[in-house]
């Protein structure tokens, strides 16, 4: 933070985009920046999709049980109305949210908030997802996380869906869905034909 010529603060705004596949982290590493920003005595205001009930209706929930508390929405114009006077913005799950996420956090970032993205970059079919693509098109910084496939051990590309299913959105954990690297995921796809 740095002051102006007028004893004003000012802070710069940012985007930060973390994405990957499923159980690469991605929620892990949102929630590691917010409890930071939290730490170091920053507003944090944290937002989710009000679809994802996966582990709880309120809070964000990693795969490795961390928690902290969210505000879940239906749509990305929520964060604006409920986002006055914050320092540090998260989102997570946000290829659920509406492609206005792309101009919802680039305001944001504008008016001098840190705004810290996490989602899904690519869906089940390997097609880029949601709102994530353009948002890392406008990022800051974008951090690319990546699971252990596991058929083969080596980084994974994309979260294989185990369950018959062509619906784009269909929440689920280890039992719908695994990490495979590209070569395992062609295996799998030819297999499954």
């Amino acid at each position: 933070m740095t002051t102006n010529l007028s004893g004003e603060a000012h802070r710069p705004g940012r985007i930060e985009v973390v994405c990957g596949s499923m159980f690469s982290g991605k929620t892990e590493e949102l929630i590691r920046r917010m409890k930071r920003a939290k730490f170091a005595k920053q507003k944090v205001e944290i937002f989710k999709p009000s679809i994802d009930t996966r582990y709880s209706d309120q809070d964000v929930v990693s795969h490795d049980q961390n928690v902290i508390p969210s505000t879940p929405i239906d749509s990305s114009a929520s964060i604006l109305l409920l986002a006055s006077d914050i320092d540090v913005v998260g989102i997570d799950e946000a290829q659920f949210l509406d492609m206005g996420l792309v101009d919802v956090c680039n305001e944001l970032a504008n008016r001098g908030v840190r705004v810290i993205i996490a989602g899904l970059d690519m869906d089940y079919k390997g097609v880029p997802f949601g709102p994530i693509p353009a948002l890392c098109a406008v990022a800051d910084e974008v951090t690319k996380v990546h699971a252990i496939c596991v058929k083969c051990g080596n980084l994974a590309y994309l979260s294989h869906r185990l369950v018959q299913n062509d619906r784009r959105v269909l929440l689920g954990e280890t039992s719908e869905y695994e990490p495979l690297c590209r070569e395992c995921y062609q295996k799998a796809t030819a297999e499954e034909k």
